[in-house]
């Protein structure tokens, strides 16, 4: 889920807020959570719902977010990109966070699921962040690899 193309997760105190938000998610709207990496500036996710609409909590983890970092940016008196990131996700008293679509594909196989889970994982690769997929700590490559637990409980598809 792109971020509206800024550089918001470059701090961890954003993503942070991001990771708390799936956890919720998880223990009370039942979502569950098969890969996710984050980057500087976009997300992506393997999720399903158990109990409700998928949708619905895309739509209410994306307003929660939205107005919870955007509210912590603003009550940053550290970040120095306070007001360009103020000017930049809020107009007309409206905040602009995510786009307003995502692109969600429905995953039917075992074999396209781990071509989505490569891809998502190799996303700080291709950016140079890191040399190993399993080294970047935002995301659950580490998981998979097994050389850590990660920042968030997994399910596992299959």
């Amino acid at each position: 889920m792109p971020a509206c193309g800024r550089q918001v997760f470059t701090r961890r105190l954003y993503a942070d807020i991001l990771l708390e938000s799936l956890r919720y998610c998880q223990e009370h709207k039942g979502l569950e959570i098969y890969g996710w990496v984050i980057m500087s500036n976009h997300c992506h996710l393997i999720i399903s719902a158990k109990n409700e609409n998928l949708s619905d909590i895309i739509r209410d983890f994306k307003k929660f977010t939205a107005k919870s970092i955007v509210k912590a940016i603003q009550q940053n008196a550290k970040e120095s990109r306070r007001e360009w990131l103020n000017f930049l996700l809020t107009k007309e008293d409206k905040i602009w966070f995510w786009e307003e679509s995502y692109h969600g594909e429905e995953i039917f196989t075992k074999d396209f699921f781990d071509t989505k889970l490569n891809y998502i994982h190799l996303n700080p690769v291709r950016a140079g962040l890191v040399e190993k997929e399993e080294e970047y700590l935002l995301s659950s490559a580490g998981d998979y690899f097994g050389t850590r637990k990660g920042l968030l409980v997994l399910s596992y598809y299959g």
